[in-house]
C-alpha cells in the first residue's frame, strides 16, 4: 500500500537525495572539470631530445612540462623549437643552420593553431634566429599565411624582432668554405654535371663525418596534444645545406611540412623537401586519420605514395629504391602517435613517463644510399 508524504517530508528527502548524488565540486558551487581522456603528450624529430641551449631541459621537455602546465599548445610547441633555433649547435635550424650556396643562412617555418584553426609561416627569411616566432606573429597578427623574403624581413622587424647582417657561426661558415673548396665553382659545369658535384660535395662531407646526416638536410617539427585534445604544431629549419639561393623546401608549406586539423591530429616531416611537397604528404597523412587509419597507418600510406612517385634514376639507389630520407611525426587528438620513416631513423617524444629518443618504424629495410 502507497504512502502520502507531505510537503515538508517531500523536501527533506529530496534534498537528501541531491546531497547523496552530489560531487564534493559541485556541493561548493564548481562544476567538476571536464575530463576528456587524453594523456598530453610532445613529439619531435629527435634533435626535439638533444639540444639544451645551455639549460637543462630538451624541446620536447620544454613543450610538455609547460601544456601540462596550461599553457596554449603552439605557444609550448615553439618555446621547445626555440631551444634548437638558438643553439648553435643544432646546424640544422636558425642561428648556425647550414648556408645556402652563397653562404647566407635563409630560415623557413610554419606553426598551426588547431582548436582557433589559424595557420603562419615564413620562407626565406634571413637575419632572425627563431622563424618559429616570425611564423607565430605572422598567425596572430595578419590576414595571411605565408610571407617570403624581404617581406618576410620586414615584417618581423615591424614586430620588434631583431635583424642580424649574419646568423652563421663559426662552424656552419668553416662548414660553407670546406663545400665550396670541394665543388670548385671556377669550373663553368653543364647544369646537371655541376648539380652533381654539389650533391656529391655534400653527401661526401656526411661521409668524412663533417656533417650530421640528419643535419643534411636538416629541419625540426614538434607536434603536441593536451589533456583536452587540442592539437597544434611547428615546424622550423635552415633548409637543405647549400641550397640554390631562394630554394623553399617543404617546411613552411602548409599541407607538405606541417599540417594540423584540430578535429583530427597533426603531421610533419623531416627529410627530403621535394619528395614531401610534390606528395603534400602532411595534408594527406591527417586525411587518411581522418577516414578512421591509426598515425602509423596513415604515415606509412604517406610513405608509399612517395616510393611510388619516385621514378627518376637519380633519385633512385642501386636496388631502384628511393635514396634519400623522409621522416613523419604523427599525433591524433587522443592522444595516440607515431613516427615513421623511408628507412630506420629516431625520433623524441616526451609523456608522462619524460622524454626519450625512439626509432621510428621503417617503410623499407637497408639504409637509402644502399
Amino acid at each position: 500500500m502507497s504512502q502520502t508524504l507531505t510537503r515538508r517530508q517531500f523536501v527533506q528527502t529530496s534534498t537528501a537525495a541531491g546531497v547523496a548524488l552530489a560531487t564534493p565540486a559541485t556541493l561548493f558551487g564548481k562544476a567538476p572539470a571536464i575530463q576528456t581522456g587524453v594523456k598530453p603528450v610532445v613529439i619531435s624529430s629527435d634533435n626535439g631530445n638533444v639540444y639544451k641551449n645551455g639549460g637543462t631541459k630538451t624541446g620536447v621537455q620544454v613543450a610538455f612540462d609547460m601544456i601540462t602546465k596550461g599553457s596554449d599548445v603552439l605557444d609550448a610547441l615553439v618555446a621547445g623549437v626555440n631551444l634548437c633555433e638558438l643553439d648553435p649547435a643544432d646546424t640544422s635550424v636558425g642561428y648556425g643552420g647550414l648556408p645556402n650556396a652563397d653562404g647566407v643562412v635563409q630560415l623557413d617555418s610554419c606553426c598551426m593553431h588547431g582548436p582557433t584553426k589559424r595557420a603562419g609561416g615564413v620562407a626565406g627569411l634571413e637575419g632572425v634566429r627563431t622563424p618559429s616566432l616570425v611564423a607565430k606573429a605572422v598567425l596572430e597578427s595578419t590576414d595571411h599565411h605565408l610571407l617570403v623574403g624581404k617581406g618576410a624581413q620586414d615584417f618581423a622587424r615591424n614586430m620588434g624582432f631583431r635583424i642580424e647582417d649574419d646568423l652563421n657561426t663559426e662552424k656552419s661558415r668553416g662548414l660553407w668554405l670546406e663545400w665550396k673548396r670541394r665543388i670548385d665553382p671556377e669550373h663553368y659545369l653543364d647544369p646537371k654535371k655541376r648539380g652533381d658535384a654539389m650533391m656529391m660535395a655534400g653527401l661526401g662531407m656526411v661521409r668524412d663525418g663533417l656533417i650530421d646526416p640528419d643535419h643534411f638536410w636538416g629541419t625540426i617539427n614538434c607536434d603536441g596534444v593536451n589533456s583536452k585534445g587540442e592539437v597544434c604544431g611547428v615546424t622550423t629549419t635552415s633548409g637543405l645545406a647549400w641550397k640554390i639561393p631562394g630554394r623553399v623546401g617543404d617546411s613552411p608549406i602548409l599541407g607538405a611540412g606541417l599540417y594540423v586539423d584540430g578535429e583530427v591530429g597533426a603531421a610533419g616531416s623531416t627529410g627530403r623537401g621535394e619528395a614531401n611537397l610534390y606528395n603534400l604528404c602532411s595534408f594527406l597523412i591527417v586525411e587518411q586519420m581522418r577516414m578512421g587509419k591509426s598515425p602509423k597507418d596513415a604515415g606509412m600510406e604517406a610513405l608509399r605514395r612517395v616510393q611510388q612517385n619516385t621514378v627518376e634514376k637519380r633519385l633512385l639507389n642501386a636496388r631502384g629504391l628511393p635514396n634519400f630520407g623522409l621522416s613523419f611525426y604523427i599525433v591524433n587528438k587522443k592522444g595516440e602517435y607515431a613516427g615513421v620513416s623511408m628507412y630506420q631513423s629516431r625520433y623524441a617524444v616526451c609523456t608522462e613517463n619524460g622524454p626519450q629518443t625512439v626509432s621510428t618504424e621503417a617503410l623499407l629495410e637497408g639504409r637509402a644510399g644502399e
